[in-house]
């Protein structure tokens, strides 16, 4: 009896620990970044692939037309600019490191075109969503004219963030989805391949 009975105080007392709390995973941090730098299916493609970048979003930003259509902005009359929101974990990933990869993914010094794409549309901005980003922007920029890097000026704007109009949904993802395109094959690999990023 004796043991019984400490055997259902051993019970009773088990039941009455409390589980082992579990460390919570934490919870990526959340900023944005918006920048143009010619054709977006390339930068999204690079940005896609950078650690510390959640999400990258096609679409249209800068212009005077509400909800513009891609046919509209290719027209080159809404004023907007091609361009890519990130979203990204700045413990992760900071946002001066984006630009360092911005930089090195068009060429900073052609104005209104990347290549063979021309127009307002295709010109080189950074739209920042605060004074840290700003301050950090034209410093980059600086650094950048600084170094003698390129030899022309550095025509890229930079801007506050208006509304981001989201590309439609044959642009999202574009170069995942169409790698044997021409374009993918002759241009965004390129890309990917001269900053180290995979495939």
């Amino acid at each position: 009896m004796k043991t019984i009975a400490i055997a259902l105080l051993i019970v009773l007392m088990i039941g009455q620990l409390s589980p082992a709390e579990e460390t919570p995973m934490p919870t990526p941090q959340k900023e944005l970044a918006t920048l143009a730098g010619g054709c977006f299916w390339c930068i999204e493609a690079v940005f896609q692939r950078v650690p510390g970048v959640l999400s990258v979003r096609s679409g249209y930003i800068g212009g005077d037309v509400d909800q513009p259509t891609y046919h509209q902005v290719c027209q080159g009359n809404t004023g907007h600019a091609e361009a890519v929101e990130i979203t990204y974990d700045p413990a992760r990933v900071s946002f001066a490191k984006l630009l360092e990869i911005f930089w090195q993914a068009h060429n900073p010094t052609h104005l209104n075109r990347q290549g063979h794409d021309v127009g307002t549309q295709y010109r080189s901005a950074i739209f920042y969503h605060s004074d840290a980003q700003k301050d950090a922007a034209e410093k980059s920029i600086q650094h950048l004219e600084d170094s003698g890097q390129f030899q022309d000026p550095i025509v890229t704007q930079v801007t506050a963030a208006t509304t981001f109009f989201p590309a439609e949904v044959s642009h999202q993802d574009y170069f995942n989805r169409n790698k044997n395109m021409p374009y993918c094959r002759a241009v965004i690999q390129p890309k990917l391949d001269k900053l180290g990023l995979e495939k």
